[in-house]
């Protein structure tokens, strides 16, 4: 079999798993994960290195209707990543209550003529399996003849993983080489993943649309010491009455989304960190499109 290289688009709605799959198939903490839905804002990419194939796992934000603000920049997101990847892993929950979610899902996809693999995720939540057979009926009936695969990324069986490479790499281009170094296996910067390691954190600690609403940024990021890293990250939040629940009582809350993120940082890095937290008000910066745009949040016009 010749050497295959490409971009697997992961497209699905949002809290259905897609960035827990892609941690388990790159065997590394790329992209975080959290209980809440439409965690992810941004594609984030992820590698996997074989000696026959390299697959770029671009991770994407759930399917959302929007067209201005930071729901728009998600929107325009996960449009790109179906445009942009070689084919589509399509990742289709369990748990979703809403056959119109799953629904727009595969309409999106629809017009995209990229190769396609449906997944129907978390199947190890026992309790919903009766959907299993419905959300396959669902499938075939609009794509007749596709491949739809089930997966669990709490549960993770290596044989099926290893059916889902198989099945992946089958359908990528042929390439002469790696698009990527084989030693890399994400895109993002240090930086990068420091600034999503404390967003994560702040969606576990933190409730209602509160975390929907803030940003973090890195203002500093120090690796003159190679055995300690020194980041200094601003977290953003678009309300004035936000900054007070995200800091806590006696700064309570503020510290234990440092020490979590701190050890987070730790673990993914290989090195000690020193992490410095502070908490600003930029109002509404989410439908700012000069404070999007400082952010990373570029909507295209």
């Amino acid at each position: 079999m010749s050497y295959r290289a490409g971009f697997v688009g992961i497209i699905g709605q949002p809290n259905a798993g897609k960035s827990s799959l892609m941690n388990v198939f790159v065997k590394e903490k790329v992209s975080i994960v959290t209980a809440k839905p439409q965690t992810t804002r941004r594609r984030i990419m992820g590698v996997l290195s074989r000696p026959e194939a390299q697959v770029v796992f671009v991770d994407s934000p759930g399917i959302v209707k929007a067209s201005k603000g930071l729901n728009g920049f998600l929107a325009q997101e996960a449009k790109d990543v179906i445009e942009q990847s070689d084919m589509l892993l399509v990742v289709l929950s369990l748990d979703e209550r809403s056959p119109e979610a799953l629904s727009d899902v595969l309409n999106l996809v629809a017009e995209s003529k990229k190769p396609k693999v449906f997944m129907i995720h978390k199947v190890d939540l026992s309790q919903f399996e009766h959907r299993i057979s419905k959300i396959k009926d669902l499938v075939l009936e609009k794509f007749p003849g596709a491949l739809v695969l089930n997966f669990s990324s709490e549960k993770p069986d290596a044989e099926k993983t290893e059916q889902v490479f198989q099945e992946l790499i089958s359908r990528l281009p042929e390439s002469p080489e790696p698009l990527y170094d084989v030693e890399l296996f994400t895109m993002q910067t240090t930086r990068e993943l420091a600034a999503e390691m404390v967003r994560e954190q702040c969606f576990q600690e933190l409730h209602q649309e509160i975390p929907y609403s803030l940003a973090v940024q890195i203002g500093k990021y120090d690796e003159s010491d190679a055995r300690l890293h020194k980041i200094f990250a601003e977290i953003l939040v678009a309300k004035h009455n936000h900054k007070a629940i995200v800091i806590g009582k006696a700064g309570s809350v503020l510290k234990k989304i440092g020490t979590e993120a701190r050890k987070k940082m730790e673990d993914v890095l290989g090195v000690k960190v020193y992490l410095s937290l502070n908490v600003s008000v930029k109002e509404d910066w989410q439908e700012n499109p000069r404070l999007m745009k400082e952010l990373g949040y570029v909507v295209q016009e």
